[in-house]
């Protein structure tokens, strides 16, 4: 029963949104994605997906890849990232699973998922990579909301026990970037180690960095090769 995790899989099954902003690297990169998962993951594997699902602008627009996600190898645990714009409440989003017949997704929204020995805590987070905000936005309002998302979520993960994994799809740290609020969360929790995505086109950016103590760990898809990442193999970290 291992865990994986890879993020930014972007798939557009109904949107037929291309993927060349990202670079030549993501050539064909919807069948890299099924095969390097079969390659890896088994029937009862789980794997965690940190945002950036689907281009889908719609739940409906969502469905045909998170159908395709579903018909893949072992549980799936999804978390909102910034361009999961079809994200709408738990509610409405298990309705529609049911009413589509897939069983084998879950979603991380200021909750967390125990699996065996271990449970999966995460949020979105936030970022700032240097560039000019959202018009209208208010950065330290939404900095301060996911760090309570992130909070709640990691509390319900005490409730659950088991050994903590924490994913977020913003990197807390990036540049010369630091999101306080989120890197106290962590620390009040006593985690020291994290799996992000989001980032693409960084070579210069190591796969792993640490922060105050944190190792932050990037997953994604593009930086993996689109094969899952491997964090735990029945119990053996990698």
């Amino acid at each position: 029963m291992s865990l994986y995790c890879i993020a930014d899989l972007h798939l557009s099954e109904a949107s037929g949104k291309p993927m060349d902003i990202f670079g030549r690297g993501w050539q064909g990169y919807r069948n890299r994605i099924i095969d390097e998962w079969n390659a890896c993951v088994g029937s009862d594997d789980t794997v965690v997906i940190p945002g950036d699902v689907s281009w889908g602008l719609t739940l409906e627009e969502a469905i045909p890849d998170l159908k395709l996600i579903d018909s893949l190898p072992g549980r799936k645990i999804l978390i909102k990232g910034n361009h999961d714009l079809w994200w709408q409440s738990l509610t409405k989003i298990s309705k529609a699973l049911k009413d589509n017949g897939m069983e084998t997704l879950s979603f991380l929204q200021n909750n967390a998922v125990r699996i065996g020995d271990y449970t999966v805590c995460g949020s979105r987070g936030w970022f700032n990579d240097g560039k000019k905000a959202p018009s209208g936005s208010d950065i330290k309002k939404i900095t301060a909301r996911e760090a309570i998302r992130l909070e709640m979520s990691l509390s319900d993960g005490e409730k659950k026990g088991g050994e903590k994994y924490v994913f977020l799809h913003f990197p807390p740290v990036y540049g010369g970037f630091v999101c306080e609020p989120i890197i106290s969360v962590l620390k009040k929790y006593g985690v020291s180690r994290i799996w992000y995505g989001h980032l693409h086109n960084v070579p210069d950016v190591p796969q792993t960095i640490y922060h105050d103590g944190i190792e932050m760990v990037m997953i994604s898809a593009d930086r993996l090769g689109f094969r899952p990442y491997l964090i735990t193999n029945g119990g053996n970290n990698a």
